[in-house]
């Protein structure tokens, strides 16, 4: 039922679906890892309960979250090597140590101090354990760092040697790869991007509850706290995406002409098209409305400053437009919007409104899965506008593919779609279903199962038995009673 298809499309397709799942996790748990440790390290400074709820409610959703992430990102792993073997050949020497430093560093620094920061609350001093929680929150910015840097190179490679065989070899210097020309841009605009996702959710689960009862002071502080990091961060977001689009208008041009939808060049100042239907065929955009000359202001500060257009690309190496034209739009929509309702919520605070006013809050309930679509939209922008290209301008897309029948990738990609929407599905109903619940003084935070990690040879350190006895002794003599089967 396969022979007909592609097997390049069917693994591009199998590739954008696995990163999607995966993206949402860590633009989610990379910003509330963050909030963990303002919200613990507030409770220390203060001693007020309210904090260390809130750290509590908020950690179950984090270690659910955290772990769906690294498994999404496990099977994007395996990818590599089953769907672009070629990729992985050719750009494997320049590439692979960077993901394996990402492994060394942030992974072993998340795993080592995850188990403290979920169950070692009453384990170790509050010291060590907000020294847990910091960690996990710099671990989660260092996987970032490292994926970054990789991505980044790939959309704009220096730093390497071609070596006999065809493949990309490091150069004299690993910092030229690391710190290639757009990755400070995409750094920067992507762990905001994932800060501001997180503030939309505890802004939005806020809203939810204070929507329900506006007398909830924890679902207060979450609301109050999100506000101010949507009111200060969006502005600086948006600063930070024009800054990112000049960077891509230098290194990546046919990218901003995608994204702009200039088939044709300008030489005396371009439009900024609102709306458009992008035409690959005709080469040209239909229904355009769009606003003169303010193109050329924002890419190049000057009315009437020339721009280049698609014309000047041969048609092989042009993106798709429209995908590119409208994730761009979608994008830059959400983050106006963000930045509507954090001015909104600062004039609600001036006014003393903040928790009165319900539109607000159905405002920022609506807004609260929006950081997610944003961060969609900018990934699909960026990969989709570096095509024909995998490592941009060198290696094309369809000569880095490994040699399968097209039957071979859609079987995989229809198992991936199942089990993706049955196990992530199911993760994600439950992170709702604890959003769902209002926070409240006491809160448990993560438990440990009652009888701990289960054990290979069924022995608990620390404890011993009587083989005629079904009571345990603990080192110290204490009495412990046989548990009820259930």
């Amino acid at each position: 039922m396969f022979d007909g298809l592609d097997a390049l499309l069917l693994a591009r397709i199998q590739f954008a679906f696995t990163v999607s799942f995966h993206f949402f996790f860590p633009a989610f748990s990379i910003g509330l890892a963050s909030y963990l440790a303002v919200l613990e390290g507030l409770w220390l400074k203060t001693g007020k309960q309210i904090y260390l709820d809130l750290f509590k409610y908020w950690i179950k959703i984090f270690a659910i979250a955290f772990a769906m992430g690294v498994v999404s990102g496990i099977v994007m792993s395996y990818q590599f090597g089953t769907n672009w073997s070629v990729f992985s050949d050719l750009a494997g020497p320049v590439i692979g140590p960077l993901m394996a430093y990402e492994v060394l560093t942030a992974f072993f620094l998340e795993a080592g101090f995850l188990g403290v920061m979920l169950f070692g609350m009453n384990k170790v001093g509050k010291k060590l354990h907000f020294a847990a929680t910091l960690m996990v929150a710099v671990g989660t910015f260092i996987s970032a760092f490292w994926i970054l840097s990789v991505n980044s190179w790939m959309q704009t490679p220096v730093g390497f040697e071609m070596g006999a065989n065809g493949q990309f070899m490091p150069g004299d210097s690993w910092a030229a790869i690391v710190f290639n020309p757009s990755f400070p841009y995409r750094l920067v605009h992507t762990v905001l991007a994932a800060y501001l996702t997180t503030a939309f959710v505890v802004g939005g689960v806020g809203a939810w509850h204070l929507l329900k009862d506006r007398a909830n002071l924890h679902a207060r502080k979450m609301f109050s706290m999100a506000m101010w990091m949507a009111a200060i961060v969006a502005p600086i977001q948006i600063v930070a995406g024009d800054m990112h689009g000049l960077n891509t208008m230098e290194h990546q041009p046919q990218k901003v002409m995608a994204m702009e939808g200039h088939y044709k060049s300008y030489p005396d100042g371009a439009p900024l098209y609102v709306f458009g239907i992008p035409n690959d065929d005709e080469q040209r955009l239909d229904y355009a409305v769009g606003i003169p000359k303010l193109s050329s202001l924002i890419l190049k500060h000057h009315w009437d400053a020339p721009i280049e257009g698609l014309d000047t690309i041969p048609d092989d190496e042009q993106p798709p437009v429209f995908l590119v034209f409208w994730a761009f739009r979608i994008m830059i929509a959400i983050g106006m919007a963000m930045m509507a309702v954090g001015v909104w919520s600062l004039f609600a605070r001036w006014r003393g409104k903040l928790y009165e006013w319900s539109w607000l809050h159905r405002a920022a309930l609506v807004m609260g899965p929006s950081g997610f679509l944003a961060v969609l939209c900018g990934w699909i922008t960026t990969e989709v506008g570096r095509q024909p290209y995998v490592v941009y301008g060198l290696l094309r897309t369809a000569d880095a593919a490994s040699p399968l029948a097209a039957p071979a990738v859609a079987t995989s990609l229809l198992a991936f779609v199942i089990v993706y929407f049955a196990v992530f599905g199911a993760g994600v109903w439950y992170i709702l279903h604890l959003m769902h619940k209002p926070p409240h003084t006491g809160e448990l935070g993560a438990k440990r199962g009652d009888k701990g990690p289960i054990r290979t040879a069924g022995i608990t350190p620390g404890l011993t038995q009587d083989p005629t006895d079904a009571t345990t002794h603990d080192l110290s003599g204490t009495r412990h009673e046989p548990e009820e089967a259930p």
